[in-house]
C-alpha cells in the first residue's frame, strides 16, 4: 500500500471548484513536488491529506488515503491521531504558525506530549533533540527562546523540528521557502533532503517555484487551474517537458545564468499570459544594452530634498557632458548609515553606503534578510533619515511594498486607495480624481470599473498593481519596490516584472528594485549593488557582476540559487554539504 493514495479528488468552496478529479500516490519514501501557479488547488490538495477542510464548509469529495487512514471516512479522534504523528504539515508563514506567547522549545513538547505519554522532562528533551536535529544552535538555549526572537529562517527550522518531534511517516511542505534568502532556502532545502534519506520518511512539498523542486524531489505535478496537467520524474518534466502549460511555465522562470536580453513579450492588459523567457515585457525602440528607452529630460522635477546631516549637493560645474550627467542623477547617497538602538546594543542596519540612481535606469540591489536593503530602501524614498551620511534626491520618489495585503487597508476600496496621492497633493475636484484614477487602474492592467471593490478580492498579483496604481498617482521619477515580486508565482512575478518595464519605458521611470532572488534581479537590472552586513560588498553592470563576481560573499550567493536541471542541483548540494563539513 502506498502512503498516499489521492483518488478523484474534488474540493469545491461554494461555487468556487478549487481542485477537480484530482489522483496521485506516494510511496514511502518518496518525494513528489506539487507545482503551479497560485489558485491551481496546489495547498488546497495539500491541506486534504491531514482534513484540514473539515468544517470549513469546504466540499470535498473522492478518495484520500495517508497512512492507511481514510482521511474522508475518519472522525475526529482518528483525525488528530494522523495529524502530528503520522503525518504532519510545514505551513508557509511559521510567524502565524507558532504561538508568539510562548517559547519555541514549549510548543514542540506540547505536540509531543499530546501524541506520547511522556513527562514534561522527557518532552522537553525532545524538543532539543529535535532542534538540534535541525540544525538550531545553542539548541538547548534557544528552545527558551520565543519566534520573534528567532530569524526566518530559524523560524522555519523550528517549524520542521516541530513536525519532526513525533518522528512521522510523510511531512507535507507548503511553500516552506517563500520568504526566504536564497542562502536559507538552500539551508532548508539541503535539510529536508537530508532528513528524508536518514528517516525514510515521504515529502510532499507545495511550491510555486520550479527550481525549489528540481532542489527537493524525485517526481513533479504540475497543476492548473485545479487539475493535474502533467506528472513524472523530476527530471523528465522539468528537462524535457510534455504540456504547454509547463513548458509555459519553465519559461516563464528567470535563469541567473542567462544575461539580460532584448525583453520578449508584452503583458496581456488584462494581466493573462506569460510574459516570455526573459519574464520582462517588449521595449520596442528601446536603445542600449539595458533595454531602457532614451527619455527626454523631465520638467516640473522638485527641488533638491536635503536630510539632516547631509549638505546640497553642489552644481555641476564642467561642460555641458559633466551638467547633463549630474542631472541624470535622481538620488545620491554619501557614506551613509543608519543606526538602531543606543549604546552598546547600537546596530548600523546601513554602514556607510555610496550609491547613485539616474534618470531611467534600474538598480538592483540583492543580499540576504538582515543585510540592510529595505532599510536603504525606506531611506532613498524618506521613509527613514540617515543617521550620518549626506542623501540628497533630486526627484520625486515612491514606493512599491513587498506584501499589498498589509500595505492596502483592508476597509477601503482600491480606488480610493490609488486617490489618496492624489488628495494628499491638494486635488480637491472628485471627478478629475476619478478619471484619473481610472486611468492608473488601466495603465497597470486592471478594470477601471473595479474601483469600488477591496483589496480581499483580488489575487496577490492583482493587489502588487494597485500598489504600482497608488505609487504612480503621484508621479514619481524614481519607484523603490522592495521585494515586491517574492511572494508571487513564476507567471505572475514575470507579468508584474513586465509591467513594471513597460511602465518604465513609458514614462522614463528609475527603478531600485530590492530582492533576495538574483534570477529577477538579473533580468530587471542595468546595475546591480550587493549587500552584506549593512555594507555594499561589490556593484557594477549586471552582467559583470553576474558572469565574473569578484567577492566570494556573492560567489556564495550565486550558488546557492535553485538549479532547474536536477543533475546539477545535486551536484551543487554535494558541494555545499563538503563546505559544510570543511
Amino acid at each position: 500500500m502506498s502512503l498516499v493514495e489521492v483518488s478523484g479528488l474534488s474540493i469545491s468552496f461554494g461555487d468556487v471548484r478549487a481542485v477537480e478529479d484530482l489522483s496521485f500516490s506516494l510511496e514511502a519514501g518518496g518525494a513528489l513536488g506539487v507545482v503551479g501557479e497560485s489558485g491551481s488547488g496546489k495547498s488546497a490538495s495539500a491541506y486534504a491529506l491531514l482534513g484540514l477542510h473539515r468544517g470549513t464548509g469546504a466540499e470535498v469529495g473522492g478518495s484520500v488515503r495517508v497512512a492507511g487512514v481514510d482521511v474522508n471516512a475518519a472522525d475526529d479522534a482518528e483525525l488528530r491521531a494522523l495529524r502530528g504523528a503520522k503525518a504532519a504539515m510545514v505551513f508557509q508563514d511559521p510567524l502565524s504558525s507558532l504561538d508568539p506567547y510562548y517559547a519555541v522549545g514549549d510548543q514542540i513538547a506540547e505536540v509531543y506530549r499530546v501524541h506520547n505519554r511522556a513527562s514534561r522532562r522527557a518532552a522537553r528533551a525532545r524538543a532539543v533533540e529535535v532542534l538540534d536535529r535541525v540544525g538550531i544552535p545553542d539548541a538547548a538555549r534557544r528552545s527558551r527562546s520565543r519566534p520573534h526572537e528567532f530569524s526566518g529562517g530559524m523560524r522555519q527550522r523550528a517549524l520542521i523540528a516541530m513536525a519532526l518531534a513525533c518522528e512521522p511517516q510523510l511531512l507535507i511542505a507548503d511553500e516552506p521557502t517563500t520568504a526566504l534568502d536564497v542562502t536559507v532556502q538552500a539551508q532548508i532545502l539541503d535539510l529536508l533532503h537530508g532528513l528524508r534519506r536518514e528517516t525514510g520518511m515521504g515529502l510532499l512539498l507545495v511550491t510555486h517555484d520550479v527550481g525549489v523542486a528540481a532542489e527537493s524531489v524525485d517526481e513533479v505535478l504540475v497543476m492548473q487551474s485545479g487539475r493535474a496537467v502533467e506528472r513524472g520524474p523530476v527530471g523528465e518534466v522539468l528537462v524535457a517537458p510534455r504540456e504547454p502549460y509547463t513548458r509555459a511555465l519553465l519559461a516563464a522562470v528567470p535563469r541567473v545564468t542567462q544575461p539580460r536580453v532584448a525583453p520578449g513579450t508584452e503583458v496581456a492588459p488584462d494581466g493573462s499570459g506569460v510574459a516570455g523567457a526573459s519574464g520582462i515585457a517588449e521595449v520596442p525602440g528601446a536603445v542600449g544594452a539595458s533595454g531602457t528607452a532614451e527619455v527626454p529630460r523631465a520638467v516640473g522635477v522638485s527641488g533638491i530634498a536635503e536630510v539632516p546631516g547631509g549638505a546640497e549637493v553642489p552644481g555641476a560645474a564642467g561642460g555641458p557632458g559633466e551638467a547633463a550627467e549630474a542631472a541624470d542623477v535622481l538620488v545620491e547617497a554619501v557614506d551613509v548609515r543608519q543606526v538602531f538602538g543606543r549604546g552598546k546594543s547600537a546596530f548600523a542596519a546601513v554602514d556607510g553606503v555610496s550609491l547613485t540612481v539616474r534618470r531611467g535606469e534600474t538598480l538592483g540591489v540583492v543580499g540576504e534578510s538582515g543585510s540592510g536593503k529595505t532599510t536603504l530602501g525606506r531611506m532613498l524614498v524618506g521613509l527613514r533619515e540617515p543617521t550620518s551620511g549626506r542623501l540628497t534626491r533630486r526627484a520625486r520618489v515612491q514606493m512599491v511594498f513587498q506584501d499589498p495585503v498589509s500595505s492596502l487597508n483592508p476597509r477601503r476600496s482600491i480606488g480610493e486607495s490609488v486617490a489618496d496621492p492624489l488628495r494628499a497633493a491638494g486635488e480637491r475636484d472628485e471627478s478629475v480624481i476619478g478619471a484619473r484614477v481610472r486611468d492608473l487602474l488601466t495603465r497597470v492592467g486592471l478594470d477601471p470599473e473595479s474601483y469600488h471593490r477591496y483589496p480581499h478580492e483580488f489575487s496577490g498579483g492583482q493587489r502588487q498593481r494597485v500598489g504600482i496604481a497608488r505609487a504612480l498617482a503621484a508621479e514619481p521619477e524614481l519607484i523603490v519596490c522592495d521585494e515586491a515580486v517574492s511572494a508571487l508565482d513564476v507567471t505572475t512575478q514575470a507579468q508584474v516584472t513586465a509591467l513594471l518595464a513597460r511602465l518604465q519605458r513609458e514614462l522614463g521611470l528609475a527603478l531600485v528594485f530590492i530582492a533576495h532572488d538574483l534570477a529577477v534581479v538579473r533580468q530587471v537590472s542595468d546595475r546591480v549593488a550587493v549587500m552584506r552586513r549593512g555594507r555594499i560588498v561589490e556593484e557594477g553592470e549586471v552582467d559583470e557582476v553576474y558572469g565574473n563576481p569578484r567577492d566570494p560573499y556573492t560567489r556564495q550567493l550565486l550558488a546557492a540559487v535553485p538549479a532547474l536541471d536536477p543533475a546539477l542541483a545535486a551536484v551543487r548540494r554535494a558541494a555545499r554539504k563538503e563546505l559544510a563539513a570543511a
